[in-house]
């Protein structure tokens, strides 16, 4: 995943954080059940935020436990899963595996073209289970990579279709807040298109890959344009999420989405402007 929908830790108490890596730690948990190691690695916290966000929402019964892992194994840590822990783990690694073959397909990347197959083989026991919503977000996929590879730089076209395919996501079932739902994934799927290619659009000008951003860039207003229109997808994501009534972890989840998902974009945009 993109890694861009985080918590601003600085901001977060101790106990707010602690119950953020609760979950985070018992969808990695859930992870290694399923799909082993391979499906621990796909591990994403943007995730976890839809974890806490249905979490939130719904209000199932959730479990709390304790376990070890590899990359602590001196030190318990507390886990907590539910209902909605199988259902974004599955879709982690789906997801994953359109990715791996994105990245096959742009760039060519072996690794993870094997990479993708092994979570591919491991993730078709459940595909069933979501016929409709990977038919179509398969489909979106497909014009996604169409339009990317007829050059089309119309940035709402492009991160639009990535949208619809963060809506598929985030509505986890047909009922009276599909629709918020819907357009929360919508907007936050926008918003993670378009700073994907903020951060890339260097590296993609010297590959020679797709980027909806290219022929912006140099220009003098690309920063205030970027800025300009991340902020009003992240406005309308927001706006939103505070007609769901949200009150567990209301502040770990208004934390990622009002700071935390600008900590990449702070980063990456000091890191431009020393260069100048």
């Amino acid at each position: 995943m993109f890694g861009y929908i985080i918590v601003n830790k600085a901001e977060l108490k101790f106990r707010e954080f602690d119950v953020y890596h609760s979950y985070y730690c018992g969808l990695c948990h859930r992870l290694k059940e399923k799909y082993g190691l391979c499906g621990q690695l796909s591990l994403s916290y943007d995730m976890t935020f839809l974890l806490m966000l249905l979490t939130g929402l719904y209000e199932p019964n959730t479990r709390m436990g304790a376990c070890k892992c590899a990359a602590h194994p001196f030190e318990q840590h507390t886990i907590r899963s539910n209902e909605f822990t199988d259902y974004i783990a599955d879709m982690n690694v789906i997801f994953t595996v359109y990715k791996c073959a994105d990245d096959w397909e742009d760039e060519k990347k072996l690794y993870r073209y094997l990479y993708g197959r092994i979570l591919e083989g491991r993730s078709r026991k459940v595909q069933g289970m979501y016929e409709d919503k990977l038919r179509k977000i398969s489909l979106l996929m497909q014009k996604l990579s169409e339009e990317e590879q007829a050059g089309n730089t119309d940035v709402d076209t492009m991160s639009g279709l990535f949208g619809k395919i963060m809506e598929q996501v985030v509505v986890y079932r047909e009922d009276e807040w599909s629709e918020i739902l819907g357009r929360l994934g919508f907007y936050l799927g926008k918003f993670i298109y378009l700073m994907d290619a903020y951060e890339d659009v260097e590296d993609d000008i010297k590959k020679g890959t797709y980027n909806p951003f290219k022929q912006k860039f140099q220009l003098p207003c690309f920063e205030e344009e970027c800025r300009t229109i991340l902020t009003m997808m992240m406005s309308e994501c927001c706006k939103a999420f505070e007609q769901l009534p949200i009150l567990e972890n209301v502040e770990i989840l208004r934390n990622i989405l009002y700071s935390g998902v600008w900590c990449r974009y702070e980063a990456v945009s000091k890191k431009r402007s020393r260069k100048v």
